[in-house]
């Protein structure tokens, strides 16, 4: 191992095309930073009403999501331009642990109080915020796109993993006790520490990028603008479902992030070449299009991903580890998919069908996902996800290399970064959303499934309501004073099972809506697949890429 890293380490250092063994050394760093990043997305979910108890903090929960999502997101562009103005090392080293992830889930592992775990967990956000979308862009460096196929699986693997394993590490973790001394939840966060090093030692030495420094100044307005515009949009999507979509708090922050928005649009218009996010690359075609359909993937994909989970613990009655590894078929799908989709562009060049086809497998997977009942046998629910995990294989990836071969290799960072950004930005309002319609609907499904079962069994109903809460009474009644019997759904398994038919029934209804919604969002995704425009995949790297360009400019300037 020492020597490949070692003999990685030179030919990166003189910009030689790399070996298959060579490239996959600089990937299991890469691969080891990205697993981090994702995994941190799911393995707190599960963990988060325990972690909430131990603080004291049930209240005030969702700002220790929200103030990960807000920075990861916003930070993501920003290491995007940065990195293609300076170079991808310094930076990747610095979203690993040089004072941010690492140091982040460290701080987090020790929080005293919620509040505290919501800061440090920002902090852990800005360094996820570069961990995916720099590991997408050093590949971009070192890989052709031609034969970037060849990878995808390992990093759809990663995801994939991260997405079964979170859910169930988190829980194994939060019901225990304690461990070495430390509170099992906290080890949630401490778990990044020694996964982090290895990273950050794999990174250290093996990545020597070539990079020419370009002469740019750092969009330090653009970058306020941008914060501005997308921090009160993401906190209202977090946060709007408790508030109030109407609420003047929430139409403050819209308005707010709105006008920031134009205006940070009209900002970079007036940097050009300097902006953080340049207007020029809207020009283009593919990477315009591939930005709206990362947006809609991320809307699927998410609001998807955070409504399986809910069925399998929910209507089903799984615990969260168990309902981990149900969730395996989604895993193998996306593998598989992404493999194979893979090999055949590596083989042959083409990928344009695959984001068409991949968002057609979303599409009836979701279709079929909205068939589900509580009482249908496990195997066809897992039967489905594979189906829904097909289509993220076969379009997650895909978009990635379209828009990394269309645009000059000089902008590697930043569309990269711009292709995860708008994927993130799509998968938060999706959740928003998606789980806005459950929880909206689901005390109106209850009352209508609690109506139609008086008609049929009405002396077994009155005898059991007789021992609900008033909360739970009201949440048959459809009266909005039932909503917080919602906040802890842990009672439906206590009740006789002639009511717990009618509370399992009427969340099934409600996700039933929603898996019809997120698969009405994959047709336009289907439609905007054909508007691709699938240009002839490069056969060199983006170091080469880019060496061939600054030989083609400075050849004129030595002519005269």
């Amino acid at each position: 191992m020492s020597q490949s890293l070692a003999e990685a380490a030179g030919d990166t250092k003189r910009g030689l095309a790399l070996s298959h063994r060579q490239i996959l050394v600089i990937l299991s760093g890469l691969l080891l930073g990205m697993f981090l990043a994702a995994l941190d997305q799911t393995i707190v979910s599960t963990a988060m009403r325990t972690i909430a108890d131990k603080l004291d903090g049930q209240t005030a929960q969702a700002w220790v999501t929200t103030a990960y999502l807000i920075t990861s997101t916003v930070s993501t562009p920003l290491y995007g331009k940065l990195s293609d103005m300076y170079g991808r090392k310094p930076f990747y080293l610095f979203a690993i642990g040089i004072g941010i992830f690492i140091a982040g889930s460290l701080l987090s592992g020790i929080a005293g109080d919620i509040y505290t775990l919501a800061a440090f967990r920002a902090v852990q956000g800005i360094g996820a915020g570069g961990l995916m979308s720099l590991a997408f862009a050093i590949v971009g460096d070192i890989v052709p796109p031609r034969e970037r196929g060849r990878y995808q699986a390992y990093f759809m693997a990663v995801f994939g993993t991260s997405s079964v394993l979170g859910p169930v590490i988190g829980g194994i973790l939060a019901g225990q006790n304690t461990i070495l001394g430390f509170d099992g939840w906290r080890w949630i966060f401490l778990v990044n520490v020694p996964v982090g090093i290895a990273a950050l030692t794999v990174v250290a030495r093996v990545l020597n990028l070539p990079h020419t420094r370009r002469n740019s100044r750092v969009d330090y307005v653009g970058a306020a603008l941008l914060a501005l515009g997308v921090v009160p949009l993401l906190t209202v999507a977090e946060q709007g479902n408790d508030w109030g979509w109407g609420s003047g708090r929430s139409i403050g922050l819209i308005t707010l992030g709105v006008v920031a928005t134009v205006a940070f649009v009209f900002w970079e218009r007036h940097m050009g070449e300097d902006a953080i996010l340049s207007l020029r690359l809207f020009k283009n075609s593919v990477f315009s299009v591939t930005s709206v359909m990362n947006f809609l993937v991320g809307m699927v994909m998410f609001g998807g991903i955070a409504a399986i989970p809910l069925y399998l613990q929910i209507v089903r009655g799984y615990s969260p580890t168990a309902a981990g590894f149900l969730s395996l078929p989604l895993m193998l799908g996306i593998m598989g998919a992404s493999f194979l989709s893979g090999q055949v562009m590596s083989r042959t060049g083409r990928y344009k069908v695959f984001p068409i086809v991949g968002a057609a497998f979303l599409m009836i997977g979701l279709v079929l996902c909205s068939t589900l009942t509580p009482d249908v046998a496990i195997i066809v629910p897992m039967a489905y996800l594979a189906v829904f995990g097909i289509g993220l294989g076969l379009s997650m990836q895909t978009l990635i290399v379209s828009v990394q071969n269309a645009v000059p290799a000089r902008d590697m960072g930043v569309s990269t970064s711009s292709a995860q950004f708008f994927r993130t930005m799509g998968g938060t309002f999706g959740t928003a959303i998606f789980l806005s319609v459950l929880f909206n609907s689901v005390a109106g499904n209850i009352k209508d499934r609690f109506t139609d079962a008086t008609h049929t069994e009405p002396q077994a109903l009155g005898q059991a309501v007789a021992h609900l809460s008033k909360s739970q009474r009201d949440l048959l009644a459809g009266s909005g004073g039932g909503s917080s019997s919602l906040n802890d759904t842990s009672f439906i398994t206590r009740l006789p099972d002639v009511l717990k038919n009618i509370f399992l029934h009427g969340f099934n209804d409600s996700m039933t809506t929603v898996f019809i919604l997120a698969a009405a969002v994959a047709i336009p995704l289907i439609v905007l697949g054909f508007f691709v425009k699938e240009i002839p995949l490069r056969t060199t790297n983006g170091l080469s890429a880019q060496q061939a360009d600054a030989d083609a400019t400075v050849a004129p300037a030595a002519i005269h």
